[in-house]
């Protein structure tokens, strides 16, 4: 038994050195995606229940704020364009329009 559970710790570590990350950590991915989803949602100020023209017009106002070229940084705009990719993702896609 505790050569069993020796084995197993080793493998463990050894999973962790060559991955960079604990075995447990793949069981949980549904989780990470609903938390950056949340903080998507929270950046942008719009609820679970958004609509597109909703995020798009989220996205515009708060990119007038953090433009590089109106003194913010490009770190955060590409935070703003990265929540607003997520947020469009999870949406359906919009019906294609008449012609």
């Amino acid at each position: 038994m505790l050569r069993a559970l020796i084995i197993l710790g080793i493998i463990v570590l050894v999973w962790r050195w060559a991955l960079g990350r604990w075995p447990w950590d793949d069981l949980r991915p549904a989780a990470r995606r609903a938390e950056a989803l949340a903080r998507a949602r929270r950046l942008l100020g719009v609820g679970p229940g958004a609509s597109r023209e909703e995020v798009i017009a989220a996205h515009r106002r708060l990119t007038a704020l953090v433009h590089p070229d109106r003194g913010g940084t490009t770190t955060a705009m590409q935070e703003a364009n990265a929540a607003r990719d997520l947020l469009l993702a999870e949406l359906p896609d919009p019906p294609p329009s008449p012609d």
